[in-house]
């Protein structure tokens, strides 16, 4: 008979947000901690995202934990390989490895009403947890398009998420399908080797600048020997990004002169008209996320790129055909496509009080959280990057370290108060959630775009529509009151009444 693991907090992701939370609790006394991490290592998305020139697009002081700043960061935008070397020293440096389990796949996270606890089936076992925390992060799942015979390509087919290292480029006809985030990285940094590459685009982004540069060793040592100098550029840049808020989500005007920039770089970087015109954004800046590149139209106009806008009809095993009926052959499909944010596969292994997923509740309801953290009906659980805490001009650790204050002040308040189980009121989550879809109604995302923030319905739940700190306000304390709650004691008495029955 299989022997079931009795743990109080259990965490699902060893990326930021699941290691964040890992050190923040056990810090906090919250010794009886397991992480559950499917992969062979820590680092979540910048583990499984080391394709070419991947690397971040916040300034490196600011995408740090607040409690481990790195004084060594190269450049003033990190490479993933030092973000993923960042992650793995500050586990060690926190003495919370040992409490990660790699390699295991967590299946299913079911809540026992009758017990006030959660079971949770994995590929090495059953885990009877009192709290469920999920780190499983928003860009973890890819996402394939469903294109006409992709099955049937010839040639090596991978995500950009997943990218297959033993595939040699050089001298091969490639095709990347999708102009986001990570398209704009891997296309510059491919292009040199490859012997064509065609580049299929069905929405032109906005590119802005990227003001990177290499940290001098004299900076570098500044950082590490001036007390609290790394804190206030760390604060500058926050404060700087803290600004374009107004345009995202209050004013139009405010965008002006980001919406000049952008203009204004793609003019010098792109004289040739015709292929102009085909990159030059038609939705209002921030809508779809910004990104940043010095490379990307530079490259657009190699001799050995083309860039493809007729709409892709389908896959032969031999290459990609468009609607204005060109086959275009290739060796190699890239896929950059992005991921499931709003509709994450996780979510249909979790249930709680009524026995639905929390894929069928949002599919049925929406997708919300109460303060991005907890849901009504799954007590207990505690969803970092959640529902309305994606950022579209910041650090996502920021709104991280937020949810962990929340996280933790909740489970101090558990103990001191002996309560078993907490469960945020179903009238309390929606009257929250009201007051952010009329938020975001006003605010550039809903525009008219289509984009990862957006749900099938129209809403935004994917991004927080204010400004960080205001997210950090609301979860600086645990407000018990908007919660149902259950005595530690309660679960156990009524599984007696029950057997007794």
């Amino acid at each position: 008979m299989e022997q079931v693991r009795t743990v109080d907090v259990l965490v699902v992701g060893a990326g930021f947000s699941g290691l964040g939370a890992a050190i923040r609790l056990t810090q906090d006394g919250f010794d009886d901690l397991v992480v559950l991490e499917r992969g062979t290592d820590v680092g979540g998305t910048w583990r499984d995202n080391s394709y070419p020139g991947a690397a971040c697009d916040v300034p490196s002081h600011l995408y740090s934990y607040s409690f481990a700043l790195n004084p060594d960061w190269s450049r003033a935008f990190s490479p993933q390989g030092e973000i993923y070397d960042y992650i793995r020293r500050v586990t060690h440096e926190a003495g919370v490895r040992d409490k990660i389990h790699f390699g295991v796949e967590v299946t299913a996270v079911d809540f026992d009403e009758a017990r006030g606890r959660w079971t949770v089936e994995s590929s090495e076992g059953t885990y009877d947890a009192r709290v469920v925390v999920l780190g499983v992060g928003a860009l973890c799942e890819p996402k394939r398009p469903e294109i006409e015979g992709i099955g049937d390509f010839a040639g090596q087919v991978f995500h950009t998420a997943r990218w297959d290292h033993s595939v040699p480029l050089a001298g091969k006809r490639v095709a990347v399908i999708g102009t986001g985030a990570s398209a704009i990285q891997v296309v510059p940094s491919i292009a040199p080797t490859v012997s064509h590459l065609d580049v299929y685009q069905r929405t032109a982004p906005w590119v802005l600048p990227r003001m990177d540069r290499t940290y001098p060793q004299i900076e570098r040592k500044a950082y590490r020997r001036i007390p609290g100098l790394q804190r206030v550029m760390r604060t500058l840049q926050y404060v700087s990004r803290e600004f374009q808020v107004v345009g995202l989500t209050r004013s139009r005007a405010a965008l002006a002169p980001i919406r000049a920039i952008g203009r204004a770089h793609l003019a010098m970087q792109v004289r040739d008209r015709s292929l102009r015109e085909k990159v030059t954004p038609r939705f209002e800046i921030g809508c779809k996320r910004i990104l940043l590149s010095n490379t990307w139209y530079p490259t657009l106009t190699r001799d050995n790129v083309d860039l493809v806008t007729s709409p892709i009809t389908r896959v032969t095993s031999s290459g990609i055909t468009t609607a204005d009926g060109v086959e275009h052959p290739a060796d190699v499909l890239v896929v950059a496509t992005g991921f499931h944010v709003t509709d994450s596969p996780f979510f249909e292994r979790v249930r709680g009080t009524d026995g639905r997923t929390l894929a069928d509740k949002w599919a049925a309801d929406g997708m919300e959280a109460y303060k991005g953290t907890t849901v009504s009906g799954y007590p207990n659980l505690f969803v970092l990057v959640g529902p309305a805490t994606g950022l579209g001009h910041s650090s996502m650790i920021y709104m991280i370290e937020s949810q962990l204050n929340y996280l933790a002040d909740a489970l101090r308040t558990m103990r001191e108060r002996n309560l078993q189980t907490v469960d945020v009121r179903e009238v309390v989550q929606d009257a929250y959630n009201s007051e952010l879809r009329t938020s975001t109604g006003d605010t550039v995302w809903t525009t008219g775009c289509r984009s990862w923030y957006l749900d099938d319905k129209g809403n935004a739940p994917a991004v927080w529509p204010d400004f960080t700190f205001s997210f950090r306000n609301e979860t600086r304390e645990f407000d018990l009151s908007a919660y149902r709650r259950t005595p530690a004691g309660a679960a156990a008495q009524h599984t007696r009444q029950e057997a007794r029955a």
